[in-house]
């Protein structure tokens, strides 16, 4: 194992509720093992890298209702595909070689997984996302 892959594994978080079973797929032992730590890892900068797609796109999200916020968090992720290649690239980059040689032999089937653990994290913080505004003394 690499210096680089060591330290990725390092900085990882541990998931105390993740079960690992025998009768999981590879898909499932991949996501459990790999992209929930990896996402949470990376939790701050997915939070950030939405704010900013909500600023990009004239912030619209923040005229929306709940309901209508959630389902555009689910719009973005799903149809903009250089968001969504992005969102991706943050996670894939964070894997070690060898997690990377295992993503690549299912990635269609993993990459689903990731975006809806990705879209799953961003609406669970939804939160997040208020537009706060700064007040002036007057």
């Amino acid at each position: 194992m690499t210096s680089r892959d060591q330290q990725l594994l390092a900085i990882r978080p541990i998931i105390s509720s993740i079960i690992i079973t025998d009768k999981m797929s590879n898909e499932e032992h991949f996501q459990n093992i790999t992209l929930r730590p990896v996402i949470k890892l990376q939790n701050d900068l997915l939070i950030e890298v939405f704010k900013n797609y909500i600023t990009k796109h004239k912030n619209v999200f923040y005229q929306l209702t709940l309901e209508r916020r959630l389902h555009y968090i689910e719009n973005a992720i799903q149809k903009d595909i250089k968001f969504r290649n992005a969102l991706k690239g943050m996670v894939i980059g964070q894997f070690t070689t060898d997690e990377y040689l295992k993503y690549i032999e299912n990635s269609s089937a993993l990459n689903k997984r990731m975006m809806n653990i990705v879209k799953q994290r961003l609406q669970n913080n939804i939160q997040l996302f208020e537009k706060t505004e700064i007040l002036k003394a007057v």
